[in-house]
């Protein structure tokens, strides 16, 4: 690591890096900042989100995230993507388990834990709560794409739940 920077500078370069589309150059200073400070933790994120969404490495992810997480648990950013990633893995209870502690973190968008509440929900055909879930994210977002996106989350499981009724003649 160059003797002019600091931990911090030196995340701030690999976060433009990102910005300018330098995935390469981001992806080694990250490691370099974990090399030189193993307590960073939003390191460990940007890797976990690298892994996670451009490698599609799930097992390397989660412990990028988790490891943030056990580093900094305060680090609001890490449990949307954590979320994200236990429900493309379907770990059902570990779901319900970060969110619950994620509701607590200051800083946290609640809107959508509540919409990874309510799509693990869905994916497990609990319709009922589900829909209660994706209520409370219509409720807790402030931007009228959210809006408008629970909405149709809404829409989608009511009609699921009228097609899972049995037919009466």
């Amino acid at each position: 690591m160059d003797i002019l920077y600091t931990v911090d500078e030196k995340y701030l370069q690999g976060i433009e890096e990102l910005h300018y589309g330098e995935l390469p150059k981001a992806l080694h200073i990250f490691n370099e900042i974990i090399n030189i400070d193993p307590g960073y933790a939003r390191a460990y994120y940007q890797l976990g989100c690298f892994y996670y969404y451009q490698f599609k490495n799930y097992q390397t992810a989660g412990f990028y995230f988790k490891k943030c997480i056990a580093l900094e648990a305060e680090f609001p950013d890490v449990y949307t993507d954590y979320l994200k990633l236990l429900v493309t893995l379907k770990m059902y209870k570990s779901v319900e388990l970060i969110a619950e502690k994620a509701l607590l973190v200051p800083g946290v968008g609640k809107a959508e834990i509540y919409g990874q509440l309510g799509l693990n929900a869905e994916m497990q055909h609990d319709f009922v709560l589900a829909k209660e879930k994706y209520k409370l994210a219509l409720l807790a977002t402030d931007s009228d794409t959210d809006h408008i996106l629970f909405k149709d989350h809404l829409k989608r499981v009511d009609d699921k739940l009228h097609a899972k009724k049995s037919m009466v003649y």
